[in-house]
């Protein structure tokens, strides 16, 4: 009997205190586990519709491509790039053909009005651009409109009010003739950059919007002839307008 109540009492002497902090410990990392389950776990459905969504309004794919798995994400980097080229041809040569036909109906304007003499037009590239001789608008060596200057003004107003998607850069051009004495302008840089600024402010004060205006003083630079005789210096004194389209978000 001394045997057996020798090994009941060596049992009851083992120390089981560890298990509660080892219950502890498992509870603590079955929590955490939990805890990560929950962050990572998606609502599918949820997420495609708010994704989908997105796409749609900054011009990605629709939903329901989406949802039927056809991606952006799922097409070759070079089906991408292929389709992004094509794209951007495709809006330039809209672009293009859409300036093409106001290049014609400015073309056809001039005509009709017998400006031929007084506005000429070119399109290259995309860019429309008139030019006004600087003996229409302005006295010679004079930066302020002369009131010669309205006939051309006025016709070239219509036209800019009816060719409302275009941004008009104003550009004025000299000779290479040396500044006279006492005049309010240094240079003839200074004189082409206040004519152009003054034709800038007659269409702003006939109600051209002035956010779609720039003025630019270019001086003698870019001649369109030598300055080696007074019939060329002529050609050369004159004030451009390039018209660009303006790409509207639709």
């Amino acid at each position: 009997m001394s045997d057996i109540d020798d090994d009941e009492s060596s049992k009851q002497e083992v120390d089981e205190s560890w298990m509660g902090t080892f219950s502890d410990l498992c509870l603590l990392l079955l929590t955490f586990f939990i805890l990560l389950c929950s962050m990572s776990t998606i609502e599918v459905i949820k997420f495609k519709s708010v994704f989908g969504s997105m796409r749609e309004t900054f011009g990605g794919i629709r939903t329901e491509d989406l949802e039927s798995g056809a991606t952006h994400d799922s097409m070759s980097k070079s089906e991408q790039e292929e389709q992004s080229i094509q794209q951007f041809l495709r809006v330039r040569e809209e672009l293009m053909e859409a300036q093409r036909r106001s290049y014609n109906e400015i073309r056809s304007f001039i005509t009709t009005k017998g400006m031929e003499g007084e506005v000429s037009a070119v399109f290259d590239e995309g860019v429309i651009t008139l030019t006004v001789p600087a003996s229409v608008l302005f006295a010679r060596g004079e930066e302020e409109l002369s009131p010669q200057a309205e006939p051309a003004l006025r016709s070239l107003l219509h036209i800019f009010m009816e060719e409302r998607d275009q941004n008009i850069n104003i550009k004025g051009y000299t000779d290479n003739s040396p500044v006279p004495q006492g005049k309010r302008y240094k240079n003839n840089w200074e004189l082409s950059a206040l004519r152009a600024v003054n034709v800038l402010r007659w269409f702003v004060n006939e109600g051209v919007p002035i956010v779609r205006l720039t003025a630019t003083g270019m001086g003698d630079l870019n001649p369109l002839f030598p300055n080696d005789t007074p019939e060329n210096q002529a050609r050369n004194r004159r004030v451009e307008f390039t018209l660009e389209r303006q790409v509207r978000a639709k």
